[in-house]
């Protein structure tokens, strides 16, 4: 037994060595090996391994053993970083492209446990077969939801095009739940929205940054101007926009900033990670082609202007609000945002796999650092009549376990590292059953208080483009 544990253990040495020397030249291209591998921790590592191998109580594949230890590894750093497996790289691929394959739902989590639909996606199978704002999904394909997480619920209603799935559907009214027999297709989403709300005044929705969420703001700003060419001002709604692609932020920001304005800055370990990004064509067009912005009306750049942002703002969201603010060219209403101030690049790894790995912190034009922080409202505006909601109650960046410190206001954020464990479990059940008791007062479903998910995967570019956020429920 011994004979065999040493030479598995071995074996494992032999496989994590030459794991070790693959990432020592992957390092090497990236950036110059400062200090050698710690070798002993890789002989740990190795023992470990081949103690799975040898005494575990059932046999485990080698390739799940080590694809688990990198995604591992990964995670540990952040909550942004992440190793993305075939299908995970894929469907962060399809969203940052403003498409995906699934039934084409927004959706929110329900007081009650269940899934709300926030609403279809024009023309799409749900919207076809007459799914509403307000359903609740009680089921998916015989499975409870009760008790599923929106990513899970996500996941189960994605898959491959022209596979069928079947909603079981609350709705208010009806007697008994409805039966969906849903096929998934290949939908379309438009990152951007806009309307006349009244004469000379319009409103601009963008619900997620993709790649081509500039080329579809340009068409709708055109479009909102060709019915009213003397628009007086323009709402921007970045409520509940987890972000997104970078060069949608820039993007979006040089829409209504002076030309050549600078947007925002990076800083991080490579030196590519030390930037600063300017409102030109070069910085947010994403696949180099011409200037979406170029033919917009001048007078966009003048339009009073003013920004909607809560805490379910994050990432691209808080860069273009924090640019906006800096150049005092809009005001920026509602709520703290998120603070999910970092960059994440994705590195392919193989033809299917890539890491999602954190690489620098954003800064805006003024210098101020997003992380763990977030942009703080020129005017502080609650969401309803009668108070805040579920919006303070909200988890921010700053929750999140193993974040990113906001290295330009450590102080406070030490002291916050430095509370019991004790509690900060009791404050975060504290904040649960504060929201329970709101919307057990309210009666408002939590999806009113929650950031929708539109059964994406976080935005996100190719290999070495970089990124916004996960959103701030991870998406």
């Amino acid at each position: 037994m011994g004979k065999k544990l040493k030479n598995t253990g071995l074996v494992g040495l032999g496989v994590v060595a030459g794991i070790a020397v693959s990432l020592q030249f992957s390092a090497m291209a990236q950036k110059p090996v400062e200090q050698p591998l710690p070798l002993e921790e890789l002989r740990q590592l190795a023992d470990v391994y081949g103690l799975i191998k040898s005494d575990y109580v059932e046999k485990v594949d080698d390739k799940k053993l080590l694809t688990e230890a990198i995604s591992g590894m990964v995670a540990s750093l952040d909550p942004h970083s992440a190793y993305l497996d075939k299908r995970a790289y894929a469907e962060l691929r399809e969203g940052s492209q403003g498409k995906f394959v699934g039934l084409g739902i927004e959706i929110g989590e329900s007081e009650d446990g269940y899934i709300k639909i926030v609403a279809p996606i024009e023309d799409s199978p749900a919207w076809r077969a007459g799914i509403k704002p307000g359903d609740l999904i009680s089921r998916l394909d015989n499975t409870p939801v009760k008790g599923m997480s929106l990513e899970d619920s996500v996941k189960k209603m994605r898959g491959e095009p022209h596979s069928k799935v079947s909603l079981t559907v609350l709705r208010k009214g009806e007697p008994a739940p409805l039966v969906f027999q849903l096929t998934r297709e290949e939908i379309q989403q438009k990152s951007v929205k806009g309307k006349i709300v009244e004469p000379g005044y319009a409103w601009l929705r963008i619900a997620q940054f993709q790649d081509p969420t500039v080329d579809d703001l340009a068409a709708k700003i055109s479009e909102l101007y060709q019915q009213d060419p003397k628009l007086k001002g323009l709402v921007l709604d970045l409520r509940n926009d987890p972000g997104g692609v970078l060069q949608g932020a820039i993007g979006v920001a040089a829409a209504f900033l002076p030309k050549d304005a600078a947007i925002v800055s990076t800083n991080g370990q490579l030196s590519d990670s030390k930037q600063i990004f300017y409102g030109r064509a070069e910085y947010y067009a994403v696949h180099n082609e011409s200037d979406a912005l170029a033919k917009l009306p001048a007078a966009i750049k003048r339009i009073p202007l003013a920004v909607l942002v809560n805490s379910g703002s994050a990432s691209a969201s808080e860069i273009v609000a924090g640019a906006l603010q800096d150049y005092k060219r809009a005001q920026i209403i509602g709520s703290q945002t998120f603070g999910k101030g970092s960059v994440q690049t994705i590195r392919q790894l193989t033809a299917d796999t890539a890491v999602k790995l954190t690489t620098a912190r954003y800064y805006t034009p003024n210098g101020r650092s997003i992380q763990a922080k977030g942009i703080v409202p020129d005017l502080a505006v609650d969401e309803y009549a009668d108070g805040d909601g579920l919006n303070a109650l909200r988890p921010r960046e700053a929750d999140l376990d193993k974040h990113l410190v906001n290295e330009r206001d450590q102080e406070g954020v030490h002291a916050r590292h430095e509370e019991p464990e004790e509690q900060l479990r009791l404050v975060a059940q504290e904040k649960k059953t504060q929201a329970a008791r709101i919307r057990q007062q309210r009666r408002l479903p939590a999806a009113a208080g929650a950031q929708p998910s539109q059964g994406l995967a976080c935005a996100g570019g190719q290999s070495g483009n970089q990124t916004g956020p996960d959103g701030p429920a991870g998406n």
